[in-house]
Formats: structure tokens, sequence, C-alpha cells
């Protein structure tokens, strides 16, 4: 179990599409309930997590601008969305007595604590789980990029992308049935095929940093458990 013990701190990437479930937009409690619970698994096998939820199942801020508004007023409403989700995990995971710890690009003192890297990081060695919320704080940055930041600040061992595919495919196998599965990619595959992993600026973050982007299904129940011990079916990004 070679991953497992490599994997000591992961940063796990959430879409928010991920907590629609049956609905076509909104937070399903019951699929906050069953990540959270393999978040808490995942703290049981000794793994320190911290998380960042996009904020697309309530509001995506690309699509926002496409409409019309102007881009930077669409992105803070889409880091607004992030808080709404981080919020809704947080409240997940304390039901099930994980001590958890929401913490925003964007001050909101009265539901959150601000980002402050030394505090996240003390909140991670006290065994809690810490969701970043509201991004990067900028506009023209995805939640991909602030993953790819906080698991770099918070020195993380992988950036685990949980996504609707189990992995990174040569097409949409949704729509081509003849599309291949990779089992693992170097960052400048990623780049130059235009694989749509992450945005470019994340994966060029994790790769000046040196962290893993593992690619899984979070749809698949115990998946992101599995992945950690070495197993499951999952795609890897590095060099």
């Amino acid at each position: 179990m070679a991953e497992k013990q490599r994997f000591k701190r992961v940063l796990l990437k959430v879409s928010g599409e991920a907590l629609v479930g049956e609905g076509q937009y909104g937070i399903d409690v019951a699929t906050v309930d069953r990540i959270a619970d393999e978040v808490k698994q995942a703290i049981a096998l000794g793994v320190e997590v911290c998380m960042v939820i996009g904020g697309g199942n309530i509001f995506r801020g690309l699509a926002g601008a496409a409409d019309g508004m102007d881009r930077s007023s669409a992105d803070y409403m889409g880091m607004l969305a992030t808080v709404m989700n981080a919020l809704a995990m947080q409240n997940g995971l304390e039901r099930m007595g994980v001590p958890t710890r929401v913490l925003s690009a964007i001050p909101m003192s009265t539901v959150c604590e601000p980002y402050i890297r030394r505090r996240a990081t003390r909140h991670m060695e006290k065994g809690r789980v810490v969701i970043f919320a509201a991004g990067t704080g900028n506009p023209f940055f995805t939640t991909d990029t602030a993953a790819a930041l906080r698991a770099a600040e918070m020195n993380c061992d992988a950036l685990m992308k949980g996504t609707n595919v189990d992995g990174v495919y040569s097409a949409d196998p949704k729509q081509d049935k003849n599309a291949e599965r990779f089992d693992t990619l170097s960052y400048m595959e990623v780049l130059s095929k235009d694989l749509k992993v992450m945005d470019a600026s994340a994966v060029a973050l994790s790769r000046e940093n040196e962290i893993p982007i593992v690619v899984f299904s979070i749809q698949t129940s115990g998946g992101f458990v599995q992945v950690l011990q070495g197993e499951g079916a999952c795609t890897i990004v590095r060099d």
C-alpha cells in the first residue's frame, strides 16, 4: 500500500455539481452526508484532510459573465456560493462527530474564520478538517486554482480531484464509448493534450510544487478511501 503510506495529508477538491445528487441544482443533504462519511473514514486511516468545494451547483461566474454580467461581480457571486457549500459540508461532518473549520478567503466573521495560513495549518495539526471557501478571494481564478494553491500552502502530499468519472479520459466517456482512460499522465501531457482535468493554471501550480493530482469518481461509494489505500480506479497526474 505505497499510496497509503505516501498520502499523509491531502486536499480533496469536490465540484459544486457533486453536491446536487439527483436534483438539478442546490444542495442534496444525503449526498453531502455520503461525502462527509468518506472524509470521516479517511481520517480514521490517519490521513489529514482539507477541502475545497466549488460553487457550480448554485452559481457559476463564467456562466453569469456569458449572460452579460460583469465578470468580476459574477465571480464574487460564485465565491459566495462556495461558502454556502462549505457550511453545508461542515454541518454534515460535525453531525458525524468530525471537528471542522471553514476558512474563507473573503472575510465574513459571523459565519466562518478568515483564511490565515498558519491558523489553517494549526487546525490540521489538531486533527480538524479544514474547508477552504471563497476560492482565492480574487475574480478570474477558479476553485481548481484555489485547490492547487491551498494544497501547496498546506504542504499536501496530493490534490484529490473528485469528479463524476473514475479518472481522466481522452474524450467524454458518456459521449464516446471508445474514449481511453489513462492510469497515469504527466503535467505536460495534460496541458499539451488540453485534457479537462483542471484548468491550466491549477495544473501548472501543481507541477511547480510537485503535488500529484489524483482524479477519481466521488460518485463511487467508498471511492475516496479506496484511492487513498492505493486501490480503486483513478488517474494520477505527476512528472
